[in-house]
């Protein structure tokens, strides 16, 4: 994995989860596969494999780069402008 040049721009701490599941799928009755944190405002969405890839409608609708699995065990991330593992 290598740094793109999104990666020094996120904050330095973390932002906190402002949920614990997708709350669009929530909205619309359905189940997201996995869920995606996003790393610029914490806004939590489901992966791609689930119905309404939120994850990333969400960085569509806002341009924030970079998520990262919300998945217990789980600590990759991704870059969307990019198309890479950071």
């Amino acid at each position: 994995m290598s740094e793109c040049t999104h990666v020094p721009d996120l904050p330095r701490a973390e932002p906190p989860a402002l949920s614990v599941t997708c709350l669009e799928c929530l909205a619309v009755g359905s189940h997201p596969v996995q869920l995606r944190l996003c790393l610029v405002c914490g806004h939590i969405g489901c992966c791609d494999s689930s119905p309404y890839r939120h994850a990333t409608a969400h960085y569509e609708e806002t341009g924030h780069p970079v998520i990262r699995s919300f998945e217990p065990g789980e600590s990759w991330r991704w870059c969307f402008p990019d198309q890479q593992l950071v």
